[in-house]
């Protein structure tokens, strides 16, 4: 098996891991990244078939050890469905589709552009810097009004949101493990309260629907609602906030901008999404002992599913390197597979379309006014900042 030696903070690799994952890939399928002690899965054939191949799973074979230092954020995670397993999954999730419904999430549609708007209207005249400005807080009001929490909250729910999300970069130290707990209890004391004050007096939102899902007696647990509201903040806000900044960049350097112009551009927003995907790294664990890719795996060994590596495969798009708004739709890695495919898709998909067409329909002459630079977040995989110029129809 080939051998992949590259630290995930190196400052090159950082700003394009791209050729790094090219090399691998042409490699063979599996490879055994040193850095991370662990095969990696770089094809996307191989990614795809991992994704949904139910002897691996995400939730750990034996208990977490005890972490007197990050308590709170280990109970916040004990209740994500991201590394549960069914039944429990099962459970969990089916009710919470009950409440995260399709018609519950296209008709925050209005709601979306009508915030487009006016986050665009607030621009200076002719230069801002677009992630502060707008890849972040369009998607962090949408979700604090989904959950019906108060608006004027979305500072606080970012920044809990940062320092937890923060936990999963390859450059986590014990700085940003204190900062998480701190941000953890901080967070579940206010969706606590949040909970509360919703069982006295329930709205159309999200939190109450939550509430009152029930399925054959089965409600969720205060503490199962907490972790499934910091799961779709954390999740769903990240991802959104990294692949409307990549996006962008990825759409001015192709000269691309009259895809978007158009509301119809949800095949532009799947290349956005293929192109330059917001994670890249999602590992799983084998549940039994198995032959995967001409590795044996022991039932315990984890494997990394190189979802960056994934999407710009050769063997599923044609120089899959390019930007093409008008190529042809292929499903992606981006939003995960099998039964932990993404939960937050849909929302995504419309945020990132109702988004980016508002954004380009509405600015013209796009320039970077400084080179776009990707921040040391990695297995995250966004910019530090994204300065534009242009002009604005007022």
């Amino acid at each position: 098996m080939y051998v992949l030696r590259q630290s995930p903070t190196d400052p090159a690799f950082v700003q394009d891991p791209y050729p790094v994952y090219d090399r691998a890939r042409d490699a063979g399928p599996l490879v055994w990244w040193e850095d991370y002690a662990m095969p990696a899965a770089m094809s996307h054939g191989l990614v795809q078939a991992l994704l949904k191949d139910r002897r691996f799973g995400r939730a750990p074979l034996v208990p977490r050890e005890d972490r007197p230092h990050l308590r709170a954020f280990d109970a916040v995670e004990a209740h994500s469905m991201l590394d549960l397993e069914p039944p429990r999954h099962t459970r969990l999730r089916g009710l919470v589709l009950r409440a995260f419904t399709s018609r519950r999430i296209m008709g925050l549609a209005p709601e979306i552009e009508a915030l487009a708007h006016q986050l665009i209207d607030a621009f200076p005249r002719g230069e801002v810097d677009l992630l502060p400005a707008y890849a972040t807080r369009l998607p962090v009001i949408i979700i604090a009004r989904l959950l019906g929490v108060p608006e004027g909250d979305w500072p606080d729910l970012l920044r809990w949101s940062n320092a937890m999300v923060a936990m999963y970069q390859a450059r986590r130290d014990r700085g940003i493990e204190d900062a998480a707990e701190a941000a953890a209890a901080e967070f579940t004391e206010y969706l606590r309260a949040q909970v509360a004050a919703k069982r006295a007096a329930p709205g159309d939102d999200l939190l109450s629907h939550l509430i009152a899902a029930e399925e054959d007696g089965a409600r969720l647990s205060t503490d199962e609602m907490i972790g499934t509201c910091v799961l779709l903040l954390n999740a769903g806000h990240e991802a959104t906030v990294h692949t409307l900044g990549n996006g962008v960049k990825a759409v001015i350097e192709a000269g691309a901008e009259a895809a978007f112009r158009v509301p119809a551009c949800e095949t532009a927003v799947e290349e956005v999404l293929r192109h330059d995907p917001p994670l890249h790294i999602f590992t799983r664990i084998a549940y039994e002992r198995c032959e995967v890719g001409g590795h044996v795996f022991d039932r315990g060994d984890e494997v990394a599913l190189v979802l960056g590596a994934a999407n710009r495969d050769p063997a599923a798009w044609a120089d899959p390197g390019r930007f093409d708004a008008a190529r042809p739709v292929r499903p992606s890695t981006s939003f995960g597979g099998g039964i932990h495919f993404c939960l937050g898709a849909p929302l995504a998909r419309l945020e990132l379309k109702i988004g980016m067409h508002v954004l380009f329909s509405r600015l013209n002459d796009l320039k970077f006014a400084a080179p776009p630079r990707y921040a040391n977040l990695y297995h995250f995989h966004g910019l530090e900042a994204l300065p534009l110029s242009y002009g604005k129809d007022g």
